[in-house]
């Protein structure tokens, strides 16, 4: 199992920090959860193209989490060789009228060669090509889901989630669990600071924590982290 950070900024627009994505290859499947601004570029970037992607996982609609999504369908449609293999995107609650949505606004989003399947799944899991996705709604929006990926080891993405049962349930001893914290220590309704974070690590006993999804307040954070925790960067791979 491989993990690549594709971003782990905000909506605020930085160099360094791109908005949230991450590719996940196992089992010979390739799974992409969140899909922010400027993905599809920076997949190209890391060597793989949109056709490259089976399964793509949103875990929740707000605009740093979905806004290449379009751009997504359409490379499909009109890249160099129209895609041909099926495409599943995951999503919580009103994940079809979201789709609905975008294609009213973008009708040239419609696959023209390929199958498209929107699937909501809240508190289920389904697998594909032998690995297992399963997800649980968590306290942010309420289509915020968290999900893991499991097949030989594990990693769970919290999504953009304040303190949440359903969180620490899922990921309890997942081998990778990669986490927003959005403050280092400032508190803020909808998402994580270290303190509350560490209550759910102390619960779940993960291996590794990669923080992400980090605002400014970090830039000049004088604190220093200690295992498990890592502070994920733009980038960043690393095999499960």
């Amino acid at each position: 199992m491989k993990l690549l950070v594709l971003g782990t900024g905000t909506a605020i627009p930085r160099i360094e920090r791109g908005s949230s994505a991450y590719l996940v290859t196992a089992r010979g499947a390739k799974v992409l959860v969140d899909v922010g601004p400027a993905v599809v570029r920076r997949l190209l970037e890391k060597g793989h193209e949109v056709d490259d992607v089976d399964v793509i996982v949103l875990t929740h609609f707000h605009v740093d989490h979905t806004a290449d999504l379009s751009t997504f369908f359409f490379a499909c449609n009109y890249g160099r060789v129209p895609r041909q293999k099926p495409l599943t995107v995951i999503g919580g609650k009103g994940l079809t009228r979201f789709y609905r949505g975008l294609r009213a606004v973008y009708p040239w989003v419609v696959p023209k060669s390929y199958d498209l399947t929107i699937q909501r799944l809240v508190n289920g899991s389904l697998t594909v090509s032998g690995l297992t996705i399963t997800t649980v709604p968590v306290n942010h929006n309420p289509e915020s889901i968290a999900v893991r990926l499991d097949g030989k080891r594990s990693i769970t993405f919290s999504g953009d989630t304040d303190v949440s049962p359903n969180l620490v349930r899922l990921a309890d001893r997942t081998d990778i669990l990669v986490a927003e914290c959005a403050f280092p220590e400032r508190k803020v309704k909808g998402h994580l600071n270290l303190a509350a974070l560490d209550r759910i690590v102390q619960r779940t006993r993960p291996e590794r924590v990669i923080l992400t999804h980090l605002y400014p307040d970090w830039d000049n954070w004088p604190g220093v982290l200690h295992a498990p925790y890592l502070i994920g960067e733009d980038g960043m791979e690393m095999e499960v």
